[in-house]
C-alpha cells in the first residue's frame, strides 16, 4: 500500500486560535496557538496532520517548521507515500514538528486506505479507550473547586506547573492543598526544569508524604547521574520530557537517571519514532506518558491514536482540547477521564467546514508576494 498510494496534492495551511486561558510553565507560556494544518490527498481522500511548534518544548522554530512544510508540499505531487515517508526519514530531523505533522498526514491517508483505525496500523493490539491526566495549569490559580471538578469529571491524576513562582510559596501551596485533595486524585506536577540540584533535594523533602503521583523535569541542567540521585530521593517517579529532544536513536534509555519518559511526538519527529522510543523503554522498565503541545484536535486524534498503540496504562497527557477556545475539528471523546477511540479508518480527525484557514500560495513565486 505504502508504494502504490501516490499523493496528489500536499496542502499547507496557517492556523491561530485562541485559548480559554494563558497557558503559563517555568519555560514561557502563551494565549494563542498558531500553526499549520497539513493536508495530503490523493483519489479524494484526506490526511490530516498538525504542525504547531514550541521551542521551548524541544521543537524547531516556526520559520524552520513552516520552511520544511513548503519543502515537502514542493516535493509531495506525484510520489508514493512510501517515497514521501522516506524522505522524512532522510532529511528532517531538524524540524521534528514539521517531520511529525507531514508524517501524521501520510499515515492518516494510508490506514484510511487500509480501511483501519490508525492505532491498529500501529499496533495490532492497540486498545480503543486511553487514559488520560486532568491538565489543570499553573500551581498558583489552582482552587480546591478545580480539584473537586476534575474528581467529579473522573479524572484520576491531575497535572499542574510549577516551578513557576518562589519554591517555598509552591511547597505552602502544595501542602495546603494536600489537605483537600479529594482521596482517589493524584498530583503530577511539572517543573518544566525550574531547579538546581540543591534546590530540587530540598522540594523532594518536602514533597514527601503529599499524593504525588509523578514530577516531571526537575533539573534546569538534565545531568542523568543527579537525575538518577535525585530518583534514588524520591518516592515517587520522577520524569524526563522536553530534554529528551535529540535523543539519540540509539540512546541507552536506562542511562537517563529517571523511572518514566514524556514522550512528545512533535519533539520525537513523529509517531512511528514515538513508538520505537516507548517499546525501547518498556524493554528498559521505563514507563512511558504520551502527550501533546496544546496543538488542534488534528494534532491531538493521531497522539491519541499512538498512546493507545503504546499499551502504556498510565494517564496521558493528552486531555488539552477544553484549553482551545476555538478549534479545526471535533476532538477525540472524553468520559471519565478517558479518551474513546471509535473504529473509523484513519486518525479519526475531520476538519470542520467552516475552519478559519487560509491556503498558503501553492507556487514559490505566489509565495514570495504572500511574504
Amino acid at each position: 500500500m505504502m508504494d502504490r498510494l501516490r499523493i496528489d496534492r500536499l496542502r499547507i495551511r496557517p492556523y491561530d486560535l485562541p485559548l480559554r486561558r494563558a497557558w503559563r510553565s517555568a519555560r514561557g507560556g502563551f494565549e494563542r496557538r498558531h500553526g499549520w494544518l497539513v493536508s495530503a490527498e490523493t483519489d479524494g481522500a484526506v490526511g490530516f496532520g498538525d504542525c504547531a511548534p514550541i521551542p521551548a518544548a524541544g521543537t524547531e522554530d516556526p520559520e524552520s517548521a513552516e520552511s520544511a512544510l513548503l519543502d515537502a508540499r514542493d516535493f509531495a505531487p506525484g510520489r508514493s507515500t512510501g517515497e514521501f515517508l522516506e524522505m522524512l526519514d532522510r532529511g528532517f530531523a531538524a524540524t521534528p514538528a514539521a517531520r511529525c505533522a507531514l508524517e501524521c498526514a501520510l499515515l492518516d491517508l494510508v490506514s484510511q486506505a487500509e480501511c483501519v483505525p490508525l492505532r491498529r496500523m500501529l499496533a495490532g493490539d492497540a486498545t480503543d479507550v486511553v487514559p488520560v491526566n486532568g491538565i489543570l495549569g499553573a500551581l498558583a490559580t489552582l482552587t480546591a473547586t478545580d480539584l473537586e471538578q476534575a474528581a467529579a469529571a473522573g479524572f484520576r491524576v491531575v497535572k499542574l506547573k510549577i516551578g513557576v513562582d518562589e519554591p517555598s510559596s509552591e511547597i505552602a501551596r502544595l501542602m495546603a492543598l494536600a489537605l483537600v485533595v479529594p482521596a482517589d486524585i493524584r498530583l503530577r506536577l511539572d517543573a518544566n526544569g525550574a531547579w538546581g540540584f540543591a534546590e530540587a533535594c530540598r522540594i523532594l523533602d518536602r514533597l514527601a508524604g503529599l499524593p504525588i503521583e509523578s514530577l516531571e523535569e526537575p533539573l534546569r541542567i538534565p545531568d542523568p547521574s543527579l537525575l538518577h540521585a535525585l530518583q534514588e530521593r524520591a518516592g515517587f517517579p520522577l520524569a524526563r520530557d522536553e530534554s529528551l529532544a535529540g535523543l539519540a536513536p540509539d540512546a541507552d534509555l536506562a542511562e537517563l537517571g529517571v523511572s518514566r519518559i514524556v514522550i512528545k511526538p512533535a519533539v520525537i519527529g513523529g509517531l512511528r519514532s514515538a513508538l520505537d522510543l516507548s517499546r525501547r523503554a518498556a524493554i528498559a522498565g521505563i514507563e512511558v506518558v504520551i502527550t501533546g503541545v496544546v496543538e488542534s484536535a488534528a494534532g491531538l486524534w493521531p497522539a491519541a491514536q499512538l498512546a493507545a498503540a503504546t499499551g502504556s496504562r498510565l494517564p496521558h497527557g493528552l486531555a488539552t482540547a477544553d484549553w482551545l477556545a476555538e478549534d479545526l475539528g471535533v476532538s477525540p471523546c472524553l468520559n471519565g477521564g478517558r479518551l474513546l477511540l471509535s473504529d473509523r479508518p484513519g486518525s479519526g480527525f475531520k476538519l470542520y467546514p467552516d475552519a478559519d484557514l487560509n491556503p498558503i500560495p501553492e507556487s514559490r513565486k505566489e509565495q514570495s508576494d504572500y511574504e
